[in-house]
């Protein structure tokens, strides 16, 4: 009975001896497939996420963009075509003062129809700049983020390594 007692004894304090380098081991192995799994899906979803939308975005912009373009482009070439029917038809009609004056007016109106296409070619090249100023705000929001988060992440690396080292001690 006393050799049981002993034997048992013997094989409690192996086991507590042999326990703590075993957890440490085992937290060990823990934390790094923890880090390896946040470094996996932080860095590169998140950010080629972001990336992805802001692009989506910059292609939709454009093609608003370039429809007003083509739009203008068609108001301009109706108003172009109305403006030589009319002339055609003050050439057939009238001769002299009448004609010049009738001229005269119409090249004030082709005048204003320029100034007005003009400002709005104008206002569409504003509203593209204001656009990419958006734009490059963003990305530069998205870097501020990115790098925070990689900051977070050294950061939880560092306590991780500072509570291994604590426990293995």
């Amino acid at each position: 009975m006393k050799r049981y007692f002993l034997t048992a004894f013997a094989l409690t304090l192996a086991t507590a001896a042999i326990a703590p380098a075993a957890r440490a081991a085992e937290i060990n192995n823990i934390q790094s497939a923890r880090l390896e799994h946040l470094d996996n899906q932080s860095k590169g979803n998140v950010h080629s996420l972001r990336l992805e939308h802001l692009d989506t975005q910059s292609k939709a912009i454009e093609d608003i963009q370039s429809a007003r373009l083509e739009h203008l482009n068609t108001q301009s070439k109706a108003i172009e075509d109305v403006q030589a029917a009319r002339l055609e038809a003050l050439d057939s009609r009238s001769k002299g003062n009448i004609h010049t004056l009738r001229i005269e007016h119409l090249d004030n109106q082709s005048k204003a129809i320029k100034d007005i296409q003009s400002a709005r070619v104008e206002h569409l090249n504003t509203q593209s700049k204001a656009i990419e100023n958006i734009q490059a705000t963003r990305l530069e929001q998205l870097d501020t983020q990115s790098k925070a988060i990689e900051d977070v992440q050294a950061a939880r690396l560092s306590a991780l390594d500072a509570r291994s080292k604590a426990i293995v001690r």
